[in-house]
């Protein structure tokens, strides 16, 4: 949920290191890490960013207060004493951030080794932002890009409904603001709804038909209470008896000028009921009343069930959506990748590892995306802002798409400023999850159909600028002795 106390959602090394660097007298150290991710989420082709508008919010209200000082004094180190330097803690206490990111914005499709928020500044505070910014990043990423796919697969209005199987409080409310970026129409969830001014949506459960003595009095009692939001669930006994009841009250909604929005199916053969549903209602003359379909959907089954021609006006998809069922994490990482001390010159830092698809890249980090002429995107390339290519930046990529001429020159820059100096420069309108949603839909137009399928996407290319990949291989062969 929100809080005002973001300092302490850290993991413990994060503080450790953090004094580490002020007691090496560190404290004028800049640096620069940025966060990406290796693989795309779900097998896809892509993942849509989100969480940047959460990460603005985190810096507006990050700092040490008095209680937190408190309780990092009390910790106790596991060889004896306390774990922190008193001194240390009142530079917390009194530390302002004001450190520089740039991050996509949200909505934007992304893909492996693509820089999603660089963070430059103190190296102290750099390293303190890790955690929080991972963890909001990654996960409403995560979650958005699932929310892309199934409302693609849907082809029609979805609701997210995930709150009661979702991760906690906090994950609920953040799943169901992502899901809205990701494409959805609305979510179940009230606080959300309430928090980020997004739609919500809902009507009645199993347990409201069978607090009745019959079901036909549960729907005609829902009917009278809600008759401008009345979707009738018709599956709490026999599925086909439901339908003739709910098309008994549609009916006498309809002579007294009302209307049955909807019923709602929630279990059995989803495709088979809908098909049997459809029929029953236009043989009744209720042809405008729509078809609700839920019961752990996700992509796979939303495709499959209209493969099977079932004639489905809604969907609602809750656990698998709003858990990220499939894949329960993004795997997003928060690397070092220049650092420099005073006014000097920025230095590349890089991780070697043993394992190849770990090995970073160096420098102050931005990604340029390039265009086909007929608007489709063809490729991302990575490059250092202080080298190579110059960076021209174009505020809005959806903007200067719509436009003819890009003065010969069709490319976009993807990272943006968020926090300036310690100061958030994100707009109100850059936080509206209905505004990331709008990015999110034209973005996603500008994919190639085969990056977009479920089944083996094709692939699309991010690569190194040319003096950004020369360096790396020299430092890696340098950091290896390979020179020797």
């Amino acid at each position: 949920m929100k809080t005002d106390d973001y300092a302490l959602l850290t993991d413990l090394y994060q503080l450790t290191m953090a004094q580490g660097y002020w007691e090496c007298d560190k404290l004028n150290e800049q640096a620069c890490f940025y966060m990406f991710f290796r693989e795309n989420p779900f097998h896809g082709g892509y993942a849509v960013a989100c969480g940047m508008a959460h990460l603005a919010e985190i810096l507006e209200k990050l700092t040490f207060t008095e209680e937190d000082i408190a309780y990092l004094a009390s910790l106790e180190a596991p060889g004896g004493g306390k774990l922190f330097n008193p001194g240390f803690l009142d530079y917390l206490l009194n530390m302002k951030f004001d450190v520089d990111v740039m991050a996509v914005r949200e909505g934007t499709v992304v893909f492996p080794n693509d820089p999603l928020v660089r963070v430059t500044g103190s190296i102290l505070q750099c390293q303190l932002l890790e955690t929080a910014l991972l963890n909001c990043v990654n996960f409403e990423t995560l979650v958005a890009t699932k929310a892309a796919r199934v409302c693609r697969e849907a082809g029609s209005p979805v609701a997210e409904f995930g709150l009661r199987r979702a991760q906690g409080e906090a994950g609920g409310i953040y799943a169901s603001r992502a899901s809205i970026v990701g494409g959805c129409a609305s979510t179940s969830n009230v606080l959300a709804g309430r928090l980020f001014n997004i739609p919500v949506s809902g009507t009645h459960a199993h347990s409201w038909v069978m607090s009745f003595e019959t079901e036909l009095e549960a729907f005609r009692a829902y009917a009278r209470i809600m008759p401008k939001n009345c979707v009738l669930l018709v599956d709490t006994y026999d599925i086909t008896q439901g339908l003739k009841n709910a098309i008994t009250v549609g009916l006498e909604m309809k002579e007294r000028g009302e209307h049955l929005s909807a019923i709602r199916i929630d279990s059995g053969d989803l495709a088979w009921h809908a098909k049997q549903a459809r029929y029953m209602l236009d043989k009744a003359g209720l042809t405008d009343t729509g078809i609700v379909l839920s019961n752990d959907l996700d992509e796979y089954t939303i495709k499959s069930i209209r493969d099977a021609g079932a004639p489905v006006t809604s969907w609602g998809v809750g656990t698998k959506l709003a858990t990220a069922y499939d894949q329960p994490a993004l795997g997003g990482v928060y690397k070092l990748a220049a650092k420099k001390t005073g006014d000097g010159p920025w230095e590349d830092c890089l991780k070697v590892s043993g394992q190849s698809t770990k090995l970073t890249v160096p420098g102050v980090l931005d990604v340029r995306r390039y265009y086909h002429d007929s608007g489709k995107i063809a490729g991302d390339m990575v490059f250092d802002i202080n080298t190579g290519v110059q960076s021209e930046r174009i505020v809005d990529p959806a903007d200067e798409l719509r436009q003819k001429n890009l003065a010969g020159k069709r490319f976009v820059t993807l990272l943006e400023p968020l926090c300036i100096k310690g100061k958030v420069v994100l707009s109100e309108e850059h936080r509206d999850a209905l505004v990331a949603q709008k990015r999110c839909r034209e973005q996603l137009k500008t994919l190639d159909e085969s990056q977009k399928r479920m089944l083996n996407p094709h692939s699309y290319p991010v690569g190194l600028e040319q003096t950004l990949f020369n360096r790396r291989h020299d430092l890696v062969s340098r950091l290896l002795g390979l020179n020797d």
